[in-house]
């Protein structure tokens, strides 16, 4: 590979990217740092060269632009899953001010957002449904991707895939947003970068701008807080200065978790405002106000400014053929907007007083912002958690908060002196002192000017920050009906390419198996009882101080070994941890042997539970079921002359318990023992009647386990096999079993069963004698609640569901239940397991509820109860019905009497509890599994 000529840094923001680079030459420490300015649309064939890529892009419409005005001064390129037809930067960012649902933002928070499926074409959010949507890893890979093509085209010998490049993530990344970046990197042909904090990089610029006066400066100020308030996020780090015989050094020794609060927020607060003043009774929908949030983002930094005008008007344009007549326009004044700017985020508040943690009923545009938006009690809150290092480097024995000395503040809200003076007062409060604010001319640069510095730092040509992994990572250890402990594996603060090995701790793996380890993860600096965090300890698990990580996953190969039947071959290892130099955990399982084989591990981004079986401890009473099971489904024939097989069910409840009371490790342990005997089920008819009632019961959701996944390939292979034994009721217990699975069957297989189903289904089908009676004897309401069930339907195969199924609810008294029951799980407004780009649009519902409002819902409770899950509140706008909509469900529901759990669901942001989820998904959730 070519020697790089550049070491560039990119701030890939949430609101703009960044870009800065200096050449490598003999004197790198004196290298001067530029920024890169980058070509960008404006207008109609226009390019511009900026120092900021805003981070947004617009989807036109075909007819809107022609393919001549996007053209850039290099062949655009795209990158894989990619659409051709996008404008990224200045030009969409003002286009998404004029247009709704059109524009995409804050792919960042997306990156990082753990409920969502980041690979998913889920954006733009509130787009409508002619528009192409994308994946937050690829709108992220996009701005990268057009930088590259920026670069390359300035730079053509010296392609950016060849220089060193650093891109920075917010300290309070998990990691799985910091490997979804690198993905995204990946995606736009940059395969070789390192990941850095953004806070430390403020520092690195920090110092590369006083590397003559730092020492004398930080001599001053052995404690220093670095507050980044972004577009998207809040991310806090202290950075401890020590000096050894007057040498400096600095060390990163406190980061805050992910608080997705940022300028969005402040941007959005006053959208809401805005939208008061325009519509007195009626919401906008969530596109008019994404439209209407680039606005009051132009008024925020113009009011927030030094010499800001008293007031600025907001104008907001119609859609469609009212374009013109329906524009409106109003006022948003500087007081107004330096009330929620400094008392809304910035209050005076006390150093006592933490955020509220109460469940926000503002999820616009699908990100769950924090519920608390004072970035003042956030600070307080990680200072509190910090205490322990910030007294040991003040020096501090007293009982007084220990309260950093030095303040380096980032971000674009503190481009404004009101902003930088109110945090200044309030720590200056909370400290009864002074404090230094560090300068930072340049906030929405400075960032990327830092990559380069720490870019430099990496080939000493700067000092270096230490401070090694930001977190601590824990193996939990579960213990059944318990929180259980956690081992550590790798303590904060160790160094990166510093591989930690627990030789004390060995485990016993299975070759050929998957294998799992559940990760925990924690910022702070003790844990229960004060315990202090290093390699090995074991802790107990507290959910306050602790977050789980998705699973380290993997199938150990075997050696090829010769072995007797039935036996296993099994290997001792140890878990050898290290942080790379790119910013991620590096797991792998090294065998005690003398051949040291080493088994990489693989991070499972997929979100699920953290909940998982142990092998080890297993109650006798299990093993006993288990064994039963496995007796009666074994290759000896006998087994199938049996009576056990007739009682076996009981028989389990036995040994076990209730079937409802089994745990979920219970249950995955049981339907491992089935799936042995998976090709015996066929033996006899009462073999596959239990086999189906009891594994399906065992597997459901059928997700939830890091192995499920395995479980559900195995489980698929059936389907294509079919029944053995086709009376009425098994056919029953079939598409029963699929149901209760569901939830781990991919989009295609999801579609494999609706294409086979469907024509009984369809309402022709009751015209047809024929069809009508194999739709019968095929268990055709099992049928109707295995459809609405699959949740990875495109949206209009669901809506034509729902439609079949109003129709024959309100036209054929057969199985009115059942339709009433599929039609609310279909229009649900909340999905069980699906993505939230799947639910049918908050516009088709509203077109189906007046005909649930014209029945008799005491008669039939079922139909109110659909209509419960039509309306349910979830504060996401894109999604939930009008308020008008809203408030004649209400009255019905009211009158006829239904429980107060229901109307609550329908009035506010709420769970469903125990029994309302059986209800609505046919079953109760396996104790045990938590969905997040």
């Amino acid at each position: 590979m070519t020697s790089p000529r550049f070491l560039v840094g990119i701030d890939l923001g949430t609101t703009n990217t960044v870009v800065a680079f200096c050449e490598i030459n003999d004197d790198l420490q004196n290298a001067p740092v530029s920024l890169f300015d980058i070509d960008q649309l404006i207008g109609p064939g226009e390019v511009v060269r900026r120092p900021l890529l805003p981070s947004f892009r617009y989807h036109p419409a075909l007819s809107q632009i022609s393919a001549s005005d996007l053209t850039l001064p290099w062949e655009h390129r795209p990158v894989d899953g990619d659409i051709s037809h996008v404008i990224i930067g200045e030009w969409a960012r003002e286009l998404g001010a004029k247009v709704e649902g059109r524009q995409v933002a804050s792919a960042k928070s997306w990156l990082s957002h753990p409920n969502a499926d980041r690979r998913s074409d889920i954006l733009p959010w509130a787009g409508a449904q002619d528009v192409d949507k994308v994946s937050p890893v690829i709108a992220s890979a996009s701005y990268l991707n057009h930088i590259r093509q920026a670069w390359n085209y300035r730079h053509p010998s010296n392609p950016l895939e060849q220089q060193d490049v650093v891109v920075t993530v917010p300290a309070s990344f998990d990691e799985t947003a910091r490997k979804l970046t690198l993905e995204a990197a990946e995606l736009a042909g940059l395969k070789n970068i390192v990941l850095l904090e953004e806070p430390q990089a403020v520092c690195y610029d920090w110092y590369a701008r006083h590397q003559d006066s730092a020492a004398e400066q930080l001599k001053q100020l052995p404690l220093m807080l670095v507050c980044d308030v972004g577009g998207g996020t809040t991310d806090l780090s202290l950075i401890e200065a020590k000096f050894d015989q007057d040498q400096l050094s600095l060390n990163r020794i406190g980061v805050g978790e992910h608080l997705m609060l940022g300028g969005d927020n402040l941007d959005l607060a006053l959208a809401h405002l805005a939208e008061q003043r325009f519509n007195q009774s009626k919401k906008l929908n969530a596109a008019n106000l994404s439209k209407l949030i680039q606005q009051t983002r132009k008024a925020k930094e113009s009011l927030l400014s030094e010499h800001a005008p008293e007031d600025v008007r907001i104008t907001m344009l119609g859609s469609g053929s009212r374009l013109l007549g329906g524009t409106k326009s109003i006022s948003l004044t500087k007081q107004e907007v330096h009330n929620i700017a400094l008392e809304g985020f910035f209050p005076l508040s006390d150093f006592d007083v933490l955020p509220d943690k109460r469940r926000s009923a503002v999820v616009e545009f699908g990100l769950p912002y924090v519920a608390d938006p004072a970035v003042s009690k956030h600070v307080a809150e990680f200072l509190t958690q910090h205490q322990a290092v910030a007294k040991a480097a003040l020096g501090m024995e007293n009982d007084q908060p220990a309260i950093p000395i030095g303040l380096l503040l980032n971000g674009g809200v503190f481009n404004s002196d009101l902003v930088t003076k109110r945090i200044t007062t309030l720590l200056e409060k909370w400290r009864g002192d002074a404090i230094t604010v560090m300068d930072n001319p340049h906030p929405d640069w400075s960032v990327a000017l830092g990559a380069v510095a720490f870019n430099k730092a990496r080939r000493g040509a700067q000092l270096k920050i230490g401070g090694g992994s930001a977190r601590s990572y824990f193996l939990h250890l579960q213990e059944k009906n318990k929180l259980g402990r956690a081992l550590c594996l790798l303590a904060k603060g160790t160094e990166e390419g510093q591989e930690i090995r627990l030789s004390g701790r060995r485990f016993s793996l299975t070759l050929g198996e998957p294998v799992r380890f559940n990760l925990l993860t924690s910022t702070h600096d003790t844990l229960a009882q004060n315990t202090a965090i290093q390699n090995g300890v074991v802790v107990n698990v507290d959910p306050d101080l602790f977050t789980p990580l998705p699973p380290y996953i993997s199938t150990l190969e075997s050696s090829g070994q010769t072995l007797q039947a039935n036996q296993k071959e099994r290997v001792e290892v140890q878990l050898a941890c290290q942080l790379t130099e790119v910013g991620t955990l590096k797991m792998e399982c090294v065998s005690t042997d003398d051949d040291q084989r080493r088994w990489a591990l693989e991070f499972e981004v997929r979100r699920q539970d953290d909940g998982e079986l142990q092998q080890e401890m297993l109650s006798p009473q299990l093993l006993d079921a288990k064994e039963l099971v496995a007796r009666l489904y074994s290759g000896n024939k006998k087994s199938a002359e049996s009576k056990e097989i007739k009682t076996l069910s009981k028989d389990l409840e036995k040994r076990l318990g209730k079937r409802n009371d089994w745990d979920f490790t219970t249950l995955r342990h049981l339907f491992d023992a089935f799936a042995l005997g998976r090709k015996r089920r066929r033996r006899s008819e009462q073999h596959e009647k239990n086999w189906l009632r009891l594994a399906g019961f065992a597997m459901r959701p059928g997700f939830g386990a890091p192995t499920d996944a395995w479980r559900m390939e195995q489980v698929w292979a059936l389907y294509q096999q079919g029944l053995q034994f086709r009376s009425h009721q098994s056919w029953s217990d079939w598409w029963v079993f699929w149901r209760r699975v569901s939830g781990g069957l991919n989009q295609e297989q999801q579609e494999t069963i609706l294409a086979d189903i469907a024509k009984y289904l369809h309402p022709g089908a009751m015209k047809n004698p024929q069809t009508a009676k194999a739709a019968h004897d095929m268990g055709y309401e099992a049928m109707v609640r295995l459809a609405a069930s699959l949740e990875h339907l495109d949206v209009e195969d669901k809506v034509l569901l729902g439609s079949w199924f109003i129709s024959k609810a309100l036209n054929h008294p057969q199985f009115v239940q059942a339709h009433w029951w599929a039609v609310g799980r279909l229009a649900s407004r909340t999905p069980f397991y699906g993505s939230q780009h799947n639910v049918i649009a908050r516009e088709q519902v509203e077109q189906w509820l007046p005909k649930l409002l014209d029945q008799d819902w005491q008669k039939e409770p079922m139909i109110g109860f659909a209509a419960v899950m039509m309306c349910r509140k979830t504060g996401d706008r894109q999604f939930d019905i009008s308020d008008d909509m809203r408030a004649l469900v209400l009255d019905k529901l009211k009158q006829s009497r239904v429980p107060d759990s229901w109307l609550a669901l329908v009035q506010e942001v709420t769970a469903l509890s125990d029994s309302e989820s059986k209800r609505v998904f046919g079953d109760a959730l396996p104790n045990g599994l938590t969905l997040i």
